[in-house]
């Protein structure tokens, strides 16, 4: 298990170099088309002005597209008393407690770090989890905040944004701008090429950072636990009960406990297989 959250936490730095390197390779298409750096220094400054008002809005922005509503002990006592004791146990501030109205069964954590922390789950996950389950899916989802998922995945959406914006103006450039600066016209074709691309290649990278992210909260939890079978059989029942969200948004799915949208297969799935994860659970059990 201690292996599995190694080499997760090894992945993910190497999937979030590799989004500086489609920032930095746009920058320097920019500079080199138009033979002025200049220019590439202001794009990448918009982006990362964006990028930083991502980090601090992103949070707030995933609770209110998702319809989650703050709680107190009072509103749902088991959940809030299972957090509580979640907290203490890693030694982790009190997050903030939010429900979604929705009979899809799914939670997700968010924040920028464990002292801006939330989790929330929605009113589906409430009526089929029993005691059991449910703390093995808050202990996954607190195991986001205790390994700084939260953090990356604000990250992550921030610099899916900076690309997109940066690939945008530099599309912008080459087909309404002064062309006459560009070195060659074949430059132009594969620049555009790469801009159409560049974002494609983020939303991907996002992704398989999401799914590095749930195998290693999945260890997290069953370690914080020491019920991996706890989360094996919630896991069970998001393959019998599970449903795409009522309300869903592209852009916070990859935070969810369990796909909120419709399956998609291949590179653009947002999570790893339902079977994949029961798998490594019950297969690391006895290493704890």
């Amino acid at each position: 298990m201690y292996s599995a959250i190694g080499a997760n936490k090894r992945n993910t730095v190497i999937i979030m170099a590799v989004f500086l390197l489609i920032i930095g390779g746009l920058g320097a298409l920019a500079g080199y088309a138009y033979n002025n750096w200049v220019v590439a220094a202001v794009i990448m400054g918009i982006a990362a002005i964006y990028a930083l008002i991502q980090y601090f809005a992103a949070s707030k922005e995933a609770l209110a597209i998702n319809g989650a509503v703050p709680i107190e002990k009072k509103d749902a006592p088991e959940l809030y008393r299972i957090v509580e004791n979640l907290s203490i146990t890693e030694g982790l501030p009190m997050p903030k407690v939010y429900i979604m109205s929705d009979p899809a069964p799914n939670a997700f954590a968010t924040g920028r770090n464990p002292r801006t922390a939330s989790v929330a789950v929605t009113t589906g996950l409430l009526e089929i989890m029993d005691k059991r389950e449910l703390a093995a899916v808050m202990a996954h989802e607190m195991g986001h905040v205790k390994n700084y998922d939260i953090l990356v995945s604000m990250v992550a959406f921030g610099m899916v944004g900076a690309i997109g914006i940066i690939a945008d103006i530099l599309a912008r450039m080459f087909i309404f701008g002064d062309n006459r600066n560009n070195r060659q016209p074949v430059m132009m074709v594969f620049g555009l090429v790469g801009l159409i691309l560049a974002p494609i290649a983020a939303t991907l990278v996002q992704l398989a950072v999401s799914r590095q992210r749930e195998y290693l909260a999945d260890a997290s939890g069953a370690l914080t636990t020491r019920d991996p079978e706890g989360l094996a059989m919630a896991l069970e029942k998001f393959k019998t009960n599970g449903r795409p969200m009522i309300k869903q948004n592209q852009t916070t799915a990859s935070m969810f406990f369990s796909n909120p949208l419709k399956k998609a297969g291949g590179l653009f799935q947002t999570h790893p297989p339902l079977d994949e994860r029961i798998k490594r659970l019950r297969e690391n059990a006895t290493k704890m």
